[in-house]
């Protein structure tokens, strides 16, 4: 099936290849110096992409270099993969800044169809999530060979290590570390925050692409026709295969984009990976990025160094739920609400304070389906049984 991108205009069919197979190899062109701080040496490289894409803009992946001004010969190096739809790489520079303060070298790659890598008229990574299967393989497997081609540069700078190699990915950045950690046995260690495997099953479940699912639906895909359609890029499909490596996994308990299930599944594929579960959905890790970042930070640097990492058993992040209420004592309210205390492991029986326009109001409840809960609502004025629907940033 074709996708328009706009009324009277398509883009062609994309060139997908395997991701198992190594990019070829090129000569790669000297990076430029960008800026040099008391932390680390900035530079950018760019490279034309293993996959050619029908859009041009889409054919170049910058690399965005970071050394530690500490480094006195060959560093280990990290490899970052940033979120879908990011419109700056904030985060991901924070990331690289924390590696090189600890010693180690960063590499930020833009994802296909993201930043400069969008056309004229789009939005950063509009076209990265098509709801076509062909477009959604290819865009996959040109991001891993974009990761391996990285891959390929940094083992030619002297300033870095041929090994160890790590790669970080994060939500959208996650599902293609996974894929490429999958198929490349260079990369050693590896982070995934807030990602997960069984892609058909994220598409078909994710509260973030609704549009993109019902069109699928629209042409007779079923979350089995999908997985069949796209099982050359499932990163469970190689990860079975892989030698054993080292990596760390930041996964949301309430996650309704990469559903926990799918972040459960890639735990139990890779090899005794360290666990760090937040007690937030997908957006509320924002509330302690930093925190997050600087285990990310010392798990690399006490894996590389030969020391075990030990995640903390518990990094606190508000559950934050928006939603509405309905009870017999207050009646209708849209509120957004704060956990106080759950009463069970995994949150299905919890309190909630929640701000609506008629003022505070307390909910304990029990969850009864997804997002729905059933309990006793009460405010200064009224109390009643009520339901609420939420969901957890």
């Amino acid at each position: 099936m074709s996708v328009l991108v706009a009324s009277s205009q398509t883009i062609p069919e994309p060139q997908i290849l395997p991701v198992s197979t190594p990019p070829p190899t090129i000569k790669f062109a000297p990076w430029r110096d960008v800026q040099q701080t008391e932390d680390s040496s900035e530079y950018v490289e760019e490279f034309p992409s293993p996959a050619v894409s029908p859009v041009a803009v889409n054919n170049v992946v910058p690399l965005r270099v970071f050394v530690p001004a500490s480094a006195d010969g060959p560093v280990p190096v990290v490899l970052i993969l940033h979120y879908w739809g990011a419109t700056d790489l904030r985060s991901e520079r924070s990331l690289a800044l924390e590696l090189n303060r600890s010693g180690i070298g960063a590499a930020i790659m833009t994802l296909p169809y993201h930043l400069t890598r969008t056309p004229v008229g789009r939005k950063s990574g509009e076209l990265a999530l098509e709801p076509d299967p062909k477009r959604l393989a290819a865009t996959m497997s040109q991001a891993t060979l974009d990761a391996r081609r990285a891959i390929d540069f940094l083992q030619t700078r002297p300033e870095f290590q041929k090994q160890p190699i790590g790669i970080c990915g994060t939500s959208l950045g996650a599902l293609v570390a996974s894929l490429t950690y999958a198929v490349d046995d260079r990369i050693t260690h590896a982070t995934f925050v807030l990602g997960g495997v069984n892609l058909a099953h994220i598409i078909w479940s994710s509260s973030l692409v609704v549009r993109q699912r019902d069109i699928l639906r629209r042409h007779g895909f079923t979350e089995d026709k999908l997985a069949e359609a796209i099982k050359s890029i499932e990163p469970l499909n190689y990860l079975a295969n892989r030698k054993p490596g080292s990596s760390f996994v930041v996964g949301g308990q309430y996650d309704t984009v990469i559903p926990k299930v799918c972040t459960d599944e890639l735990i139990s594929a890779l090899d005794s990976p360290k666990i760090l579960w937040l007690d937030t959905g997908h957006y509320g890790g924002i509330f302690v990025q930093r925190k997050i970042m600087r285990e990310v930070s010392k798990y690399f640097a006490s894996e590389f160094g030969g020391k075990a990492f030990q995640p903390p058993k518990a990094l606190y992040a508000p559950t934050i739920r928006l939603g509405g209420k309905i009870d017999t004592g207050n009646g209708f309210d849209l509120g957004v609400g704060l956990d106080l205390i759950k009463f069970d492991r995994l949150g299905n029986r919890f309190s909630t304070l929640f701000l609506t326009p008629r003022g505070v109001q307390l909910f304990i409840g029990q969850t009864i389906s997804n997002g729905l809960s059933f309990g006793l609502v009460g405010s200064t004025h009224k109390a009643g049984i009520g339901l609420v629907w939420s969901t957890v940033l």
